[in-house]
């Protein structure tokens, strides 16, 4: 039976510690090594779709660079449009530590939302060619475009959680609507991805800074609001 993901093989987050060649230790051997060869499929998939577009990559030609077999494939992922949903649990996982710090409240949820600005941009930021063929890929593909979308709004309830803290603060503005600031987030996450896409410099990480710290100023409260 074709399947897109055993939830029993990792988390988005052991995941991520794969990727980083930081198996977690709650993981057995088994499923350590089923969460690396899912993420190693993933980083080669990214890497052909830098290189040559999304439609122009084929299942052989991302499991020829993960030197794995086609079945093994399509033991983690239903088609190659799937893959890419990787990138979209890798995003939530972040928008999930983020909403994690802001519930503990020893940091401002200033500093909440600009780590998660960049920690967001690390994967996109890996080139402006993967920018661009990430951008066209979901333009491309109906199947992305559904679980981009799906990620997304779990990302956006998130995200919205995190500004209603910061409401509750008194650190951003109360009379926002916390799910239509998270839309913004987003907004201008993506919109920053695209120009510097087409720019290529400076790095992605300073222009979502720039980003970053233009949002911040429209949606926080001010020193005199503070003080009323």
């Amino acid at each position: 039976m074709v399947k897109s993901h055993n939830p029993a093989l990792a988390s988005p987050t052991e995941e991520l510690a794969a990727a980083n060649s930081v198996p977690p230790p709650a993981l057995g051997r088994r499923q350590r090594r089923a969460a690396e060869t899912r993420i190693r499929l993933f980083r080669c998939a990214l890497q052909l779709i830098a290189e040559r577009g999304f439609p122009n990559v084929t299942v052989e030609d991302i499991t020829e660079a993960a030197d794995v077999g086609k079945g093994t494939f399509f033991n983690y992922f239903e088609s190659k449009d799937h893959v890419l949903g990787v990138l979209a649990e890798i995003q939530q996982s972040k928008a999930s530590e983020s909403l994690t710090l802001a519930k503990d409240g020893k940091q401002p949820i200033q500093s909440v939302l600009r780590h998660l600005f960049q920690r967001a941009a690390e994967e996109p930021g890996r080139s402006p060619d993967l920018a661009r063929a990430l951008i066209s890929s979901f333009q491309a593909s109906a199947a992305v475009r559904r679980i981009i979308l799906r990620e997304m709004s779990k990302g956006r309830t998130m995200i919205a959680q995190i500004v209603a803290a910061g409401q509750e603060r008194g650190e951003i503005d109360a009379r926002l609507n916390a799910e239509k600031v998270a839309v913004q987030v987003l907004q201008t996450f993506m919109g920053t991805v695209l120009f510097w896409s087409l720019h290529e410099e400076p790095a992605l990480s300073v222009w979502m800074e720039d980003s970053f710290q233009h949002f911040w100023r429209a949606i926080a409260v001010s020193g005199k609001e503070k003080e009323s």
